[in-house]
This record gives C-alpha cells, structure tokens and sequence, in this order.
C-alpha cells in the first residue's frame, strides 16, 4: 500500500514522518514490540468487518490449515531455527507460523495465527527471556497449534467450512481423527505411503476368545490380511477409474487434470484398534505425461458428493498460496525486523487487518495492482537511507 518496498518500521518512518523519521521510527517500533493491545481483539474486529464482504460472494466452504515460513539469519529472532521453510522450498534458518484462514473462492481470510516454537526455544530460558515469549507457551507441533486453532474456531462460533490441508498435516492421524470429532469434515493431503484398505479388503477380526484370560479385541494382519499404500492402489486402478476433471481456480480461471478417487478405510496403526475406521474418499491427481500420480487426498466429505464438487474443494487450498502471496509481497508480512514474540504477532496482526482492508475493497483497490500505492503521495527519502533487510535482522 505505501510506496516502498519493505513494510517495516524502518521505511515506514522515513515515509510518514520525513522530517523526523528518528522519533517516528521509535514510536512505531514501541507500539508494534511492545504495545500491550490484544491481538485477538483486533482480529476479532477485523473478522467481524471483513467476513460479511466475503460472504457477499458466497457462503464460507473451507477453513484452511497451513503454515507460512519467514527466512532468518542468526539464532535471536524468537523461534528462528532449521526447519523447513516453504518459501525457500528447502531446509533453512526460518520461523514458521501455524494459520487458520476463512475461505470461498472468492477471497480467504487469516483468523488465527500463531509462531511455532521448536523443542530447542522451549527449554532455552536464556533467549525465552529475552524474546519474552510468555510462560505459558509449551511445546506443540505444528499439527497441535492446528487443532488448538480449530477448537477455538468451533468454539467461537465462526461458519463453518471444509478443513483444508497439506501433506504437511493430513499425514498426521491424530489431527484428522480429532477434526472428526469436531464435527468437522475434511480433505487431507496424504503422502504417496500412506497405507489404506481397499474397498472390500479389511484387516482380520480379533481372535476368538479361548475362555481364559482378557477376551481378544484387537484387529489382526497377516500375510494374506495386509493393507496396501495410496500409490500403490492408484497404479493398479484401471483406465475407466481417471477423469478429466475441470476446477475453479479463484473467482474466474479454469484449470484440468485427470483424478480418480476410490472409498477406503485408513489403515495407520489400525492393529491397535478394536474396530476398522470408518470408509472416506481417497481423491488421485495424475496428470498426463507424468509418470506417477502426483498427489493424494484422503476426504470424510458425503459417499454421494460429485466427483467434480470434490476435486473443486480439495484444490481450494491453492487459494492459501495466491493470498499468502500477497500478505507477504503488498502488505509486508515476512517484513518484520523486531526479534520479539509480542512483535511478531503483533506485526502478523496489523498485516492481516491491512490485508482485510484490501478484501472488503478488492473490486476498488484490487491488491495486486500498482494503483494501490495511490492511496499515499510520493514521499523523496534520502539517497543514503538502508531500511534492515528481514532475512539478516536476526
């Protein structure tokens, strides 16, 4: 929105008060690390302001779990550490933060966000204190501050949506079991490994109970009673199983690609289980002129949902990565320099409501056009002035 290139506090500054940019620079930099305003207010407000714009263009259809990474250099920036880092496509120096966001294909929108923070930050009471992350913050995996974010969203009564995920978090049982008993559904990336139960197929029932003893309640495999992986079922399917499937991709464009999907009951550690899970849709994707399938779905949407509906939910989720885009390239999200947990958020907060200024105007200042930058003059900064650049402010 401001006509330069970093949103930081820094530039930010040097735009809006030229002729003092030092003391504006602090007041900025103290209200962003260390205001005492509540985040969940904010966004509160914000979701409250924005959502109802969404929903003008449609009902709510998925609520969509991810995690977006922000490259660091040094070991100070709260929560920085080797991990994966989507941005980079690669293992890097990063923090990563755990996000829910609202979504039709019209427009998604962030309402709750969270920085995950690895084992080694958790037990470092050295730079804990110095990040001041609250002590109240214990260890979770990135699947875990997922589910927290979608207890609180049943809880807090938003609409409801489809849960939308990567591999990332759909390989994790655990989070599809738990969103489940939410009451939610669900399309989960899977891994091409993932082992299933192929329709008609099922592992043996407990053994008949000999009278003495705790009676037998576990299921069984053997080497008859095995289950088989998700890519291994797509290859043996036969050719009248693929589709030309054609899908929305945002509010206008049209993409196709060949899809097949099968009911199967997940097979993961069911050897522990008394009873089979319940059957769901494994959705294929394998292109023409690949040589594999590409990806894989595992879905608790209806038996009876078109083939169609169901290819055109699951690649809702690409709806995350165009707007995520844009939360980090027109308002500044991977921008922060600060090295504080409250800043983070807080920058993170700021971001999301500037973010939700541009939806509800989208049609009027759409976000992705240089016409945006109208809304401030252009402001002369000196030749000699070098904002902090985020990947070396550690």
């Amino acid at each position: 929105m401001m006509p330069c290139d970093r949103k930081s506090v820094e530039p930010m500054a040097a735009i809006t008060a030229p002729d003092r940019t030092a003391a504006q620079h602090q007041s900025l930099l103290h209200f962003v690390s260390q205001g005492d305003w509540s985040d969940q207010q904010v966004l509160a407000k914000v979701r409250d302001m924005v959502l109802p714009d969404i929903e003008r263009h449609g009902p709510i259809e998925a609520w969509i779990i991810d995690d977006t990474g922000f490259p660091k250099k040094g070991r100070h920036s709260v929560g920085v550490a080797r991990q994966y880092c989507g941005q980079l496509g690669k293992q890097d120096n990063c923090q990563v933060a755990v996000t829910l966001s609202l979504a039709n294909h019209h427009a998604s929108l962030p309402v709750a966000y969270r920085l995950y923070l690895p084992k080694e930050w958790v037990t470092d009471r050295i730079r804990r204190r110095k990040a001041g992350v609250p002590k109240e913050i214990t260890f979770k995996t990135k699947p875990a501050i997922a589910l927290d974010h979608l207890r609180w969203a049943c809880a807090a009564g938003l609409p409801r949506g489809v849960v939308l995920m990567d591999a990332g978090y759909g390989t994790d049982t655990a989070l599809r079991e738990n969103i489940t008993a939410l009451g939610l559904s669900y399309v989960a990336g899977i891994q091409p490994q993932t082992s299933v139960w192929a329709l008609g197929t099922g592992p043996r029932p407990p053994k008949k109970w000999s009278g003495s003893g705790r009676p037998p309640k576990l299921l069984r495999r053997d080497s008859e009673y095995r289950p088989i992986s998700a890519k291994k079922l797509a290859i043996g399917l036969p050719p009248h199983a693929w589709h030309k499937i054609t899908w929305r991709e945002g509010t206008a464009e049209r993409l196709s690609s060949r899809f097949a999907r099968v009911r199967v009951r997940p097979a993961h550690r069911d050897y522990w289980l008394a009873e089979s899970r319940p059957e769901e849709w494994l959705l294929i994707e394998w292109p023409a002129g690949e040589e594999a399938p590409t990806k894989y779905w595992l879905s608790t949407l209806p038996a009876n949902i078109g083939f169609r509906q169901l290819v055109d939910i699951a690649k809702l989720r690409r709806r995350i990565e165009r707007d995520y885009h844009e939360l980090k390239q027109e308002v500044g999200l991977g921008h922060f320099e600060g090295r504080s947990w409250r800043g983070f958020h807080h920058h993170a907060t700021l971001c999301i409501a500037a973010y939700g200024f541009l939806v509800s105007e989208r049609e009027a200042i759409p976000p992705s056009e240089t016409t945006s930058t109208k809304l401030f003059e252009e402001v002369a900064i000196s030749e000699t002035y070098r904002p902090r650049g985020s990947a070396i402010a550690a």
